[in-house]
């Protein structure tokens, strides 16, 4: 059983699972998302699979707990969905050809409209853990995408506060911060014509000359 429990301190939902306890680890001889274990079709590239374990449901679960007005309680309405990336077992998303990633990020595209109908759906977010340090019990190669009912806090306090800056400054917060990295170019690890990728100002260690 699962539900969402309120932090009053963050004022935020926290996902509460208890069912996904009971995930099993992959059998040496055996997986689920492979073509022939009957679990997912003889013939696919990439496939959208229901997770077998999900911490938020379509039919929610009844809460486990009895909130208060202090500590609440929610019913765990959103989806959880496993993304398989291949049905090679042993494939890696950078083994990937572009073309086939194309397919990939066609099936996210068209989970993220068809989950984004539901207006109960706050916020979607695709993933991927990898290691059984974080949790991983399945190691064919395959990512997560979970709908959620709620805008998660850090998300919450960046759109806030891009909001706020607006106001403010009449500018787009991110527009400028892409222009600055733009110009400044040494915390920039990649970009191209439709994407940028840099390293955020507060991590990076500045040089010191002695």
């Amino acid at each position: 059983m699962s539900e969402l429990r309120w932090n009053p301190l963050l004022k935020t939902w926290t996902m509460v699972a208890s069912n996904r306890q009971a995930r099993p680890n992959m059998p040496k001889d055996w997986c689920p998302f492979c073509p022939g274990s009957g679990r997912v079709p003889e013939h696919y590239d990439v496939l959208k699979y229901d997770n077998d374990f999900p911490a938020l449901k379509l039919n929610p679960d009844k809460p486990d707990v009895e909130g208060s007005d202090l500590y609440r309680v929610a019913e765990n309405y959103g989806k959880c969905e496993v993304i398989l990336y291949s049905p090679e077992h042993t494939k890696t998303l950078p083994e990937l050809s572009v073309e086939h990633i194309y397919k990939l990020v066609n099936l996210w595209t068209e989970r993220f409209r068809e989950l984004s109908k539901d207006e109960k759906i706050k916020y979607i977010f695709e993933f991927e853990n990898r290691g059984e340090e974080v949790g991983v019990t399945m190691p064919h190669p395959h990512g997560q995408l979970y709908a959620y009912p709620f805008v998660p806090l850090k998300l919450k306090v960046e759109l806030d506060s891009c909001k706020e800056y607006y106001f403010e400054k009449g500018k787009c917060m991110i527009c400028q911060m892409n222009e600055e990295e733009t110009d400044f170019k040494e915390r920039i690890i990649y970009e191209n014509d439709s994407f940028i990728a840099y390293i955020p100002f507060l991590l990076t260690i500045p040089t010191v000359f002695l």
